[in-house]
């Protein structure tokens, strides 16, 4: 998982670059590098660690150029180092390139180019490629770096320039994202476009096996046959100050108190004369009602969304839902039939496991759904239909906004089956959204009251280890919890039903051991204070996420943090908030970047 980035044309490309490079910082950190096309020659400068060691090193040097590539490194070959950080350059120095992806038959290819004499400088696989091009360059890069691609298997989006043909960059992907941003002064790539739409809205997203060759602002477009073609152009409509921390001290914090606006705008034009709008999904409600089987696909934070989506699409529609990790579901043969709905739930649109998982899906016959929050993503182009999670750019590693948005979309589908087969009346379909709408004044209550949170995360400081408990809905979100709490304080944290403590887990509780109950109103209330209470005789420090007006909880509890009361239904998305600050804070004392997390990278984009 890494990020590339690219300009030529008449502007300086160093600063361009830079600021490419720490716009898309979250897709990896472990190094970063860039290469400027200097006259005759390519000059390469890299460095371990955050872009800000590379811009140290760089100081004032290279200001003149104007066209240069960059790249940011979460490594999958290699230790992170120098001399595996990118770009990578050929054995002559001629051909310098930057790669996103996996070449999965790098080892192959490398023994083959060292049979040749081909000599190698890092133990990454993207360096094979480096010297595949210069292996089939005649004179012309373009083709090139197409004949090289023939011989890559695996994913990858690149950007290659040759010191023959200066002022030249040539770009092609294949499972992996690429931009390309144009505008009358140069012409601008990256992996995101978070690293373009300051310079332009109008950008070209790249289709797998097509090329386009980069000379300034002249671009030109090619399909496999490298065949001239003339791409789509999107202008991309988003608020450039969401990549802004806007006097917040993180963006993790910042997109913490974004979710209110979040949740209104997801919900924004859905409830149109008793009916709910998400005609994007192109379905009639009588192709809605032959559904009868859901799968929702997902990684992380929003396999979780799906473990609370599952309770809700049940509940109200009676369909039967499995909820399973992407990464495990294509490498098996599930039962899928014309009637069947895969929902991808991907806050990027671009993971690798769920992309693959949904074209397997489509190949046996499913109807696919997307949730995502990037306009034009993969997962998005490929889907039948799509939701749009409204949540703008998020920047922090841990999702938090982008999570309750897709609780929000998740929600919408819930209601659009119930209603579809007759099991959701209009009137109770307009009620629950009303109450759903409501979730945002909820949401905005908890965050304006995070004392209790603070207090309640002095009892991480010296933890080695926490647990998080819940049942029904509660237990859905405690796992999200425990990731948010692990992913960014590093504390090793585990989520289990509750009724699931004396079949194991309460072994691991002495005096002290934190436990975070999700003890929100709910028919197992009684039965989860139970499990407290067992908890408690084994020395262990309780803290309670409760129903605003619930006294009797602090009898059972040494930290109790209250929530708004709400409908069961919609309790995942404002009891969540408090754990995403609760993690936060424990982050914090413990010294930790609560938006670059150590070994993790936003976009999950190789398997």
């Amino acid at each position: 998982m890494c990020g590339i980035v690219g300009y030529s044309g008449d502007k300086p490309a160093k600063d361009i670059l830079i600021f490419g490079l720490r716009s898309i910082e979250y897709r990896g950190y472990d190094s970063a590098g860039v290469a400027f096309s200097n006259g005759d020659h390519i000059d390469v400068v890299r460095q371990i660690g955050k872009v800000n060691s590379l811009v140290e090193t760089l100081g004032d040097a290279y200001s003149d150029c104007t066209c240069g590539i960059g790249h940011t490194r979460w490594a999958t070959h290699g230790r992170p180092s120098v001399r595996n950080a990118h770009p990578h350059v050929s054995c002559n120095g001629e051909i310098a390139l930057v790669h996103n992806g996996i070449i999965e038959n790098f080892v192959e290819l490398k023994e083959e180019l060292v049979a040749e004499g081909h000599h190698f400088k890092s133990d990454t696989d993207s360096e094979v490629v480096a010297h595949l091009i210069e292996k089939f360059y005649k004179g012309d890069l373009l083709e090139a770096v197409h004949e090289a691609c023939g011989y890559l298997i695996g994913s990858y989006a690149l950007a290659v320039m040759c010191k023959d043909e200066p002022g030249t960059i040539v770009c092609t992907k294949k499972n992996s994202p690429l931009v390309i941003g144009m505008r009358d002064d140069g012409t601008y790539l990256a992996s995101d476009v978070v690293a373009v739409v300051d310079y332009t809205r109008d950008v070209v997203i790249l289709e797998d096996n097509e090329y386009v060759k980069i000379e300034g602002a002249k671009t030109a477009f090619y399909d496999d046959y490298l065949k001239t073609i003339e791409p789509e152009v999107t202008y991309i409509d988003w608020d450039v100050s969401t990549a802004e921390k806007e006097g917040y001290p993180d963006f993790m914090l910042k997109e913490i108190y974004e979710q209110p606006r979040v949740i209104r705008d997801t919900l924004a034009g859905r409830l149109v004369g008793g009916r709910l709008n998400l005609d994007e999904l192109g379905l009639t409600p009588e192709e809605l009602n032959l559904i009868d089987n859901v799968y929702i696909i997902a990684c992380g934070t929003s396999y979780h969304a799906g473990l609370v989506a599952k309770n809700l699409i049940e509940a109200w529609a009676r369909i039967p839902v499995t909820v399973e990790e992407a990464s495990e579901f294509r490498y098996r043969n599930p039962i899928i039939k014309p009637t069947t709905l895969v929902v991808a739930v991907s806050q990027s649109g671009e993971t690798a496991d769920t992309l693959a998982a949904i074209r397997d899906a489509r190949i046996k016959g499913a109807r696919v759904f997307g949730i995502t929050n990037v306009v034009g993503s993969p997962i998005a182009r490929e889907s039948d239909g799509v939701i749009y999670t409204k949540a703008n750019k998020e920047i922090a590693v841990a999702s938090t906004k982008s999570f309750t948005g897709q609780l929000v979309s998740l929600t919408l589908l819930a209601m659009l089956l119930a209603q579809a087969n007759g099991r959701m009346t209009t009137k109770e379909l307009r009620v629950l959204f009303n109450e759903l709408a409501h979730t945002a004044e909820l949401v905005l209550r908890v965050i304006s009251k995070p004392e209790a949170v603070n207090e309640a995360a002095k009892a991480f400081v010296n933890a080695h280890s926490a647990l998080f408990v819940g049942r029904g809905m509660g237990a859905a979100i405690s796992k999200e919890g425990a990731l948010k709490l692990k992913e960014i304080s590093y504390l090793h944290a585990e989520s289990y039903p509750a009724g699931e403590m004396k079949h194991g887990p309460i072994a691991l509780i002495d005096e002290g051991f934190p436990v975070i109950a999700i003890a929100t109103k709910s028919p197992t209330y009684d039965k989860l204070v139970s499990n407290l209470q067992e908890c408690r005789a084994r020395g262990a420090c309780v803290i309670a996420i409760a129903t605003e007006g619930d006294e009797d909880i602090k009898r059972h509890a040494d930290h109790v943090i209250y929530v708004p009361d709400c409908k069961e239904a919609f309790s995942a998305i404002v009891a969540t908030v408090p754990l995403q600050l609760l993690a936060r804070e424990v982050a914090i004392l413990r010294g930790c970047d609560v938006d670059h997390p150590r070994n993790l990278a936003k976009s999950v984009t190789v398997e």
